[in-house]
């Protein structure tokens, strides 16, 4: 039992040798293998990094060989460069050193110029000294011989130069003022009068009164009716004084609204011919009438806007348009002023070369602002541009229509165009008639100013106002004197006055001399 155990012992020892010799043969072996594989991927990759080394010095040697091309063709560039940059300084040297010389060329012959001055001024110096004794001594001696020192003489001579400059000034002036007017208002002369001439328009005269015809005087007293209530009833509904008196055949109709007096007369005009006249019946009837004329106006409106080619007015616009027909200035009907005031813009603004239409929608709508119900205290023409704008106009046209009296700003050439042709359609002989009062008012007035200035011995105003005559006493004032006058007297007048058109004023002396005031 003892032989097996150290048997087996012995056994598996050596089995346990065995396998450790056999361990260390495999390791021994396994590590000359892995020694060979390295060494051989050792020197594989010796190879390949020597192939790569020699690729990229090739590669570097190219690039440095492209970098050196690059370099040298950029500094033969720079060195062309530079070479003509040397060259045009070169250039400029030379031009430079050229001028120098034309310069020292032309400074010797200045300082040769300026010797020769200095040498001319010294001689004339010494001539004028020569001179200045010749003219004192020659001083002396005409002194001498007049008996008058030079002063005395110097201011003789200064009045006597003093009197003809002044008389030819005013002849000058007088002609100057007589060549401005004949060149520079010919053309505007020639634009006035043709518009006129190729503007016709009817016109009418109104007042303040209506008459109305009847058969017989029966028929006032039963439009008084009984205990006047008739007449009372109809003033009450039209708001028109009617006045019956000893008139034969006519009954008076008295308001300051055109309008009102037409409806009171075409109201007593039914009543009068249905025969039927009581308060019910009047009462009636007016108001018929009244619609009847608020739809003339509208139907007179609608016609103006298409007699005159106006188109895109507001309807407002229209109807106080038609309202037009029944008011007047001055006793001018207005819709006939107005109408004849828009051909007159259209012609001129044609004349001038500007807008008809709008110079004629213009002139149409000028006095709008007299038939609108509005402020009495806001003028017509700023209550017309007002108007203007409110119903959408365009700008220039709401400008002329408020810059018409100057109560506005002129903004466009419109606006003074407006104003012409108002003044030429209220100045038009026949067109207006003026108050008696204020009419000789202005007749002594013109009068009184003349007759301010001294020398003036007689004044008539005459022509109805358009001319002014003024008599001069001869031995007072002398021709230069009278031109200076009539002058003096148109500024005034001017500027103190207001009157239609032009007054001409006349200085009679031995001579006329005769100026406008505009």
């Amino acid at each position: 039992m003892g032989l097996e155990l150290s048997t087996i012992i012995y056994i598996a020892i050596a089995a346990i040798v065995g396998i450790g010799l056999g361990i260390v043969a495999a390791t021994t072996f396994l590590r000359k293998r892995l020694e060979k594989e390295s060494r051989e991927v050792l020197e594989e990759a010796k190879e390949k990094a020597e192939v790569m080394k020699k690729d990229k010095i090739l590669q570097a040697k190219e690039k440095f060989l492209q970098l050196k091309s690059d370099h040298e063709k950029e500094i033969q560039k720079k060195n062309n460069e530079i070479q003509k940059t040397e060259s045009k300084l070169k250039q400029r040297e030379q031009n430079l050193a050229q001028r120098q010389e034309e310069f020292n060329k032309k400074q010797k012959e200045l300082d040769k110029l300026r010797s020769n001055l200095n040498n001319q001024l010294e001689i004339v110096n010494t001539k004028q000294q020569e001179l200045e004794k010749a003219h004192a001594k020659q001083v002396e001696q005409l002194e001498t011989i007049s008996g008058l020192s030079a002063e005395d003489a110097k201011n003789q001579l200064i009045e006597s130069i003093k009197d003809e400059a002044r008389t030819e000034a005013s002849s000058q002036a007088k002609d100057i003022i007589e060549e401005a007017k004949v060149n520079a208002n010919k053309e505007a002369k020639k634009i006035v009068i043709e518009t006129v001439q190729r503007t016709a328009a009817e016109h009418a005269i109104e007042n303040s009164v209506s008459v109305f015809n009847i058969e017989n005087d029966e028929i006032k007293g039963r439009i008084i009716g009984r205990e006047g209530r008739n007449i009372r009833a109809l003033e009450s509904l039209t708001g028109i004084e009617i006045i019956i008196d000893d008139s034969p055949d006519a009954i008076i109709l008295s308001g300051f609204d055109p309008i009102r007096r037409e409806i009171a007369r075409l109201s007593l005009h039914k009543l009068v011919t249905d025969g039927r006249i009581h308060p019910a019946r009047i009462e009636e009837v007016v108001a018929k009438t009244t619609k009847e004329i608020d739809q003339e106006i509208a139907e007179t409106g609608k016609r103006t806007v298409i007699d005159m080619g106006i188109h895109g007015l507001h309807h407002d616009m229209v109807q106080l348009l038609g309202k037009m027909k029944y008011r007047s200035s001055y006793g001018q009907n207005l819709l006939q002023h107005s109408k004849e005031v828009a051909n007159l813009c259209a012609t001129m603004a044609a004349e001038l070369g500007l807008n008809p239409k709008k110079a004629k929608r213009a002139g149409l709508l000028h006095d709008i602002g007299k038939v609108a119900e509005n402020d009495q205290e806001v003028p017509h023409a700023l209550m017309g541009m007002k108007l203007a704008q409110q119903y959408n106009e365009k700008d220039d046209v709401a400008n002329a229509i408020g810059a018409h009296h100057d109560e506005a700003e002129m903004e466009t050439l419109i606006a003074p165009i407006v104003q012409i042709c108002d003044a030429i359609s209220g100045a038009r002989p026949g067109a207006r008639r003026e108050v008696v009062e204020a009419y000789i008012q202005r007749l002594n007035q013109l009068e009184e100013l003349a007759s301010q200035y001294p020398g003036v011995v007689k004044t008539y105003a005459v022509q109805a106002g358009r001319e002014l005559r003024v008599i001069v006493g001869a031995e007072k004032v002398s021709d230069a004197d009278a031109n200076q006058l009539s002058m003096d007297l148109t500024k005034k007048i001017q500027d103190e006055m207001t009157y239609p058109g032009q007054i001409k004023v006349t200085v009679i002396r031995e001579t006329r001399a005769v100026n406008y005031a505009k």
